[in-house]
This record gives structure tokens, C-alpha cells and sequence, in this order.
């Protein structure tokens, strides 16, 4: 019988297969070819940055290559330019900027400098960019005033959509504009300006309009007359007055109060010497006293 010789056996060992097998699946080869190198390196840098004086320097190299970078003259801003604002527009704005030139572009927080110029009364919307040049670009929208608003204790200008632009000290300042009196003039700025537009034909004789309890208007005339409007249709309203006062001179007569809250039955209410020499009249004819 012929012995068989077990070294000359050609077949793997246990662990030799298990190894063979594990060099077939990707996930082991990939492992092997990447994750075990990453992890070498990954091993050697923590090594090295673990000492806090390396770390010291690398935070100081890190530092003085941004400096290097962060003050290249191409990122330094040196100007300030204000397009679109008035004279005292653009020295509120040069007021509150919060930065020194020369600066960084790095440095300068242009989000916060746009919430800045745009919290100004005066100022509707603003645009801020920096250009090629180093030259820091603000441009500005101005609210323009569209009418004096008068309060207890000071006097304001309104835009179109009844925010206050600015206050001024005197009438005088803006003869140009109309006034607006009264607590909520400026929650109506459109409805007034449309009432004023409507009362062109008196000219002159406008003196203003007054908010009565923050929901409609009171045209005031010279000659201490006054026009009462309703809440809703008070540019009709203020129409029909007109008629009457183009075909029966109305407004040149002796009368205090034309009032026109009710539609249906608008009245008028004389001035206190007409209405004492009414009274006058009545009481000779009638005999009967007041």
C-alpha cells in the first residue's frame, strides 16, 4: 500500500482560505487600500498636532496667512460713495457708519451696514457694495415728504405711505407742503392727499386737513370754516360742496361748519355773528327771544 505524503497536500489551510475569501469582497480590499493608510496618516497627524506648542505655531502660520491674504491691496476698501441721498441724507449716513477706512473687505459686515441705512427714516431702501478700486458703494432711495404732520408737541413730515421722514422745527421749513393734524393723520397719508387733490379748486383757502378720532377727515378753510367728510366716500363728499359752492357760492357765505357725515341730509351751521344777527331778525319778527 502506498503512503501518501500529507506535506505535498496542495489544499489551503483554514486561515489561508479565510484569507483568500476575504480578499474576494470588495468592502476588504478597499479597506486595505484605503481606510488602513488614512487611519496610519490620520494616526501620525494626531500624533503630531497633539502637542500644544506645535499647535501654537500652526494657529500663528494659519493667522499670518490670513493677515497676508486679508490686507492685499486689491481687498482694501478706502472710500465711501453715497449715490441718491440729499446733503442731510448722506452726513446721517456718514454719521452712523460703523467703520475707519482704510479697512479690510474682510473686516467690513456689509449685511450689518444695509440694516443700518435702511433703519434711517429717511431712507427707503438702500443698496451697499463694494467695487473694484476699494471703494465702498452706498446707494440710496429717499422717502420723499408729501405733507406737514402736525402733533401736540412737534411737527413731522410724512411720505406717501405715512412714515415719518423727519421732524422739522417751523411751519415754515416746508411752506411747500400741506398740513395734516390730528392722533392717526398718518395712518391715511393716501386718503388725505386724495381729498387734498379734490379741494384744488379752493386753492388757497385749504389750510390743512385734521384726523377726527383716527377714522375720517375735517377740511379746514380759511375765514375759520370747516368741511366735515364721512369715513367712507369722502372725496364725493367733498365734491358735492364744491358744486354748491361753484353754482350758489356757498363757501362765501357766512357759515362755520359744512357738514356732510350723513349723506342723505348734509347741513350747514352759521358763524356765531350770523347766527346772532338770525337770531335778531327772528326775534323782531316773532316777537319771540332767544
Amino acid at each position: 500500500m502506498q503512503q501518501v505524503n500529507k506535506s505535498s497536500d496542495p489544499a489551503p489551510s483554514l486561515w489561508a482560505y479565510r484569507y483568500q475569501r476575504l480578499m474576494l469582497t470588495p468592502f476588504f480590499r478597499s479597506l486595505l487600500r484605503v481606510g488602513v493608510p488614512f487611519a496610519f496618516a490620520f494616526g501620525l497627524v494626531t500624533a503630531y498636532i497633539g502637542n500644544e506648542e506645535r499647535q501654537e505655531k500652526i494657529m500663528m502660520a494659519i493667522s499670518d496667512m490670513r493677515d497676508q491674504i486679508e490686507t492685499r491691496p486689491e481687498f482694501i476698501v478706502e472710500l465711501l460713495a453715497i449715490e441718491g441721498a440729499s446733503e442731510n441724507v448722506e452726513e446721517d449716513i456718514r454719521e452712523i457708519f460703523p467703520f475707519d477706512f482704510p479697512a479690510s473687505s474682510f473686516d467690513i459686515d456689509i449685511d450689518h451696514v444695509h440694516e443700518m441705512i435702511s433703519g434711517l427714516p429717511a431712507v427707503r431702501s438702500a443698496d451697499v457694495r463694494i467695487r473694484r478700486g476699494g471703494t465702498m458703494v452706498v446707494t440710496v432711495s429717499e422717502r420723499v415728504p408729501v405733507a406737514v404732520w402736525r402733533t401736540w408737541d412737534e411737527l413731522a413730515l410724512l411720505d406717501a405711505e405715512g412714515f415719518v421722514v423727519a421732524e422739522i422745527a417751523a411751519r415754515s421749513e416746508r411752506a411747500d407742503l400741506p398740513v395734516l393734524a390730528g392722533e392717526g393723520a398718518h395712518a391715511d397719508v393716501p386718503g388725505a392727499l386724495a381729498i387734498l387733490e379734490a379741494a384744488a379748486p379752493l386753492g388757497a383757502r385749504v389750510l390743512g386737513l385734521v384726523r377726527m378720532g383716527e377714522r375720517r377727515w375735517d377740511v379746514v378753510l380759511d375765514k375759520d370754516q370747516r368741511i366735515l367728510l364721512p369715513e367712507d366716500g369722502s372725496v364725493r363728499a367733498l365734491e358735492r360742496v364744491l358744486v354748491l359752492n361753484q353754482t350758489q357760492d356757498m363757501l362765501a357765505r357766512d357759515l362755520a361748519i359744512v357738514d356732510m357725515r350723513l349723506a342723505g341730509r348734509p347741513t350747514v351751521r352759521l358763524n356765531q355773528p350770523a347766527a346772532e344777527t338770525w337770531w335778531r331778525v327772528r326775534e323782531s319778527m316773532t316777537g319771540i327771544k332767544q
